[in-house]
């Protein structure tokens, strides 16, 4: 009987195709220049054919050290989260929470979910996923103890975030890059954006409801179901059996909700990268456990103890990061853009904006990055919609959705996969779920773009 391999044997799989890419696509690049905003982009006009770059197979652990190296920051982020909640979990001030929480919701997953959904989706309109892993733990204990799945806890928080980040709303990595190296007012084309985002929100809702109606009703026909019933910390236990919320549990908890609060404004009002969110999580760690009534031995051990559940998780997203440095250090990123380019000036003018959203979910295969995938496409994308006659703001549009919500069934993106890792969700199991949710995505997707390109959506 087949066996779905673990998770890091899948990324280990892709490195070593991106590796014989290196060996199968021609080396190629464009020529780069920093326009009038000061953002470096390729000349499409540039395209040159250079000297092969190879990658051999006995470089894939320097490849993967580097990615360690340079997924640092979001590294650290999950092993110190990890250490905070163990210390929160620890104390029962956590478990106390959820049973008081899941009682008062117990019967209205279809008002409880679609608000999760919406208050993560809006936060990520300007937000990267990222910032959500610490938070993952917490909330799939809520809705396993409601009766749900690991999968719907996940689910809330990736998919509503998929959501908020994917349809560009007011994101400044993606949105605003696409639209200023389009030459368009910053911001402008909002409204349909807002649109997509009610639209989006609104049948991702109806899913993942339906799904943890299901659940409930058949334990068994969750994908998590022999993996979440192991979970002797949920499983079979009362939400009577939680605890009480007495005064060191509600300390605890508020200092929960003020870090996590911190965090969030640190992100939208402060700019603050993933390294202050981690070292918050430190602080987490400290505070909880004074207020649990814990001495520094104590709140030592305990961190540790976490920070260790989490080092799996946090190597997915090294191992996820090497694929991207294979594919630059072999040359091929420019010539695959390149290649989608020459493909997309083929397709018929009516499916034209269809076509550069499904070239945009490809591309982000092979770039991880929102910005660099604006970068590197739009400057190749606008002449190309000039010529045929779309407009601008639909282009952007088909960028955002094909950068975006590809993210959530790919195993190089970060977020997915640390959202994953930390609440032990194995890659396949997901894919059960998520492989139609994302079909009803990218139909969404293609009436959305094909709209905006009837109705030509602007300005340009």
């Amino acid at each position: 009987m087949f066996k779905v391999p673990h998770s890091f044997v899948i990324i280990l799989f892709i490195i070593i195709f991106a590796v014989a890419f290196t060996w199968i696509i021609p080396a190629g690049e464009f020529e780069r220049t920093k326009n009038d905003l000061g953002i470096t982009v390729v000349n499409p006009t540039t395209f040159k054919y250079i000297d092969s770059s190879h990658v051999s197979l006995f470089s894939i652990p320097l490849y993967i050290i580097n990615g360690f190296i340079k997924s640092a920051d979001l590294f650290f982020l999950i092993i110190l989260s990890g250490g905070a909640f163990n210390v929160i979990t620890s104390s029962g001030a956590l478990q106390a929470a959820v049973g008081k929480v899941a009682k008062k919701f117990s019967t209205k997953e279809s008002i409880f979910i679609p608000i999760l959904t919406l208050l993560f989706g809006l936060i990520c309109t300007t937000q990267g996923v990222n910032i959500f892993i610490g938070f993952a733990p917490v909330i799939v204990m809520i809705v396993r103890a409601m009766g749900f799945d690991s999968i719907v806890g996940a689910g809330i928080i990736l998919l509503g975030g998929a959501v908020g980040f994917s349809t560009g709303t007011l994101n400044p990595n993606t949105t605003i890059i696409a639209q200023k190296l389009a030459d368009l007012p910053l911001y402008s084309g909002i409204e349909f954006r807002i649109l997509s985002f009610l639209v989006y929100m609104a049948v991702t809702n109806i899913f993942l409801v339906r799904y943890a109606k299901s659940v409930r009703k058949n334990p068994q026909s969750s994908s998590m179901y022999d993996l979440d019933i192991m979970d002797q910390s949920i499983v079979g236990r009362d939400l009577d059996t939680f605890g009480d919320m007495n005064a060191r549990n509600w300390f605890v908890m508020l200092s929960l909700a003020g870090t996590l609060a911190v965090i969030v404004y640190g992100g939208v009002k402060l700019d603050w990268g993933l390294s202050e969110s981690s070292a918050a999580f430190i602080w987490l760690g400290i505070v909880a456990g004074i207020a649990a009534g814990y001495g520094p031995s104590k709140i030592a051990s305990c961190f540790i103890d976490g920070a260790k559940k989490m080092v799996s998780a946090a190597m997915i997203i090294g191992l996820a990061r090497a694929v991207p440095e294979v594919l630059t250090s072999g040359k091929i990123i420019d010539t695959i853009v390149n290649g989608l380019g020459i493909i997309l000036g083929t397709v018929p003018r009516f499916a034209q904006g269809i076509a550069m959203y499904i070239a945009n979910n490809f591309i982000n295969a092979f770039i991880t990055s929102g910005s660099g995938q604006a970068s590197a496409t739009m400057p190749i994308i606008i002449p190309l919609s000039d010529i045929v006659g779309i407009t601008r703001q639909t282009s952007v549009l088909a960028f955002n959705f094909g950068d975006g919500f590809s993210n959530y069934i790919l195993p190089t993106s970060t977020a997915l996969m640390g959202i994953l890792g930390v609440t032990n969700i194995p890659y396949d199991r997901w894919m059960k779920f998520m492989w139609k949710m994302y079909l009803v995505w990218v139909l969404t997707g293609c009436v959305l773009v094909f709209t905006a390109q009837m109705i030509h959506l602007g300005p340009m």
